[in-house]
């Protein structure tokens, strides 16, 4: 699999992105175009604008689809990790959830058995990678965990956010972490911890307080969850320092309980 060549999807259907989401039917299944459209829109997927076409000439000008297939080689003989079909995408104006968690120009969303990376232009093309690797690895825990969607609990979603992010750290170094990484101090997030997450960690992934208290917003912290997740992380990381592998299997509850 690896990189789907929605290059030549977005030359024929640029302005028609219902067409192109006909096209991704067979990944969702039993979901429309609509449903998928409207799904890959909340995460960065683009609009028609003059704005996302010169993402797209941005994307061609640096061959991303070759270059993040050369990415995708590399991590999953590193990672011993799923091969999954890619799907690269110019970035829309909308500020969807990925996209709250950083200034950079790029987004993704990822799912057990594919990846949807939104991008436009790079003055440096380490950002694609840190971008890659925060995603691939989703990809990966999800796969080792192989639990359903509505098992998901915001304490194993803070978890997978904290041990992406990391990875990023290990792989690309500080400079490409995102910026919710060091937006709080630590006495910060005790606090926060205290206040909004310890009481609530088993809320499941369809109950709303979930997605409010991962991404923030409101009476919370922004990117609350994303913050915590990093910090804990971190704290576990300093004790037990595990591999790349490993990470994609330790339980979520491990990383508090110690």
């Amino acid at each position: 699999m690896g990189i789907i060549r929605t290059d030549q999807w977005l030359k024929d259907y640029f302005d028609r992105p219902m067409k192109i989401c006909e096209k991704l039917k067979p990944y969702f299944k039993g979901q429309t175009a609509d449903d998928i459209y409207n799904q890959l829109l909340k995460f960065g997927m683009y609009r028609p604008s003059k704005a996302s076409r010169n993402h797209l000439g941005d994307m061609i000008d640096y061959n991303a689809w070759e270059k993040v297939d050369k990415i995708f080689r590399k991590y999953q003989k590193k990672w011993s990790g799923p091969d999954i079909p890619i799907f690269l995408f110019p970035l829309g104006q909308e500020r969807g959830f990925f996209l709250r968690q950083s200034e950079r120009r790029k987004a993704g969303v990822s799912f057990p058995d594919k990846m949807f990376l939104f991008l436009s232009y790079y003055d440096d093309p380490k950002e694609i990678e840190a971008l890659f690797v925060h995603e691939y690895h989703h990809v990966c825990r999800l796969r080792a965990l192989n639990k359903r969607l509505e098992e998901y609990t915001l304490l194993d979603s803070i978890i997978i956010e904290g041990l992406a992010e990391y990875a990023v750290l290990e792989n690309c170094g500080e400079k490409y972490l995102a910026n919710w990484c060091h937006m709080y101090s630590e006495k910060e997030l005790d606090f926060f911890w205290d206040q909004f997450l310890k009481k609530r960690l088993n809320r499941k992934k369809h109950e709303r307080v979930h997605d409010e208290l991962l991404y923030g917003g409101g009476r919370f912290p922004q990117l609350l969850g994303y913050a915590a997740g990093y910090h804990i992380v971190g704290k576990y990381y300093s004790r037990n320092q595990y591999t790349a592998n490993s990470s994609f299997t330790i339980s979520a509850s491990r990383f508090i309980n110690e």
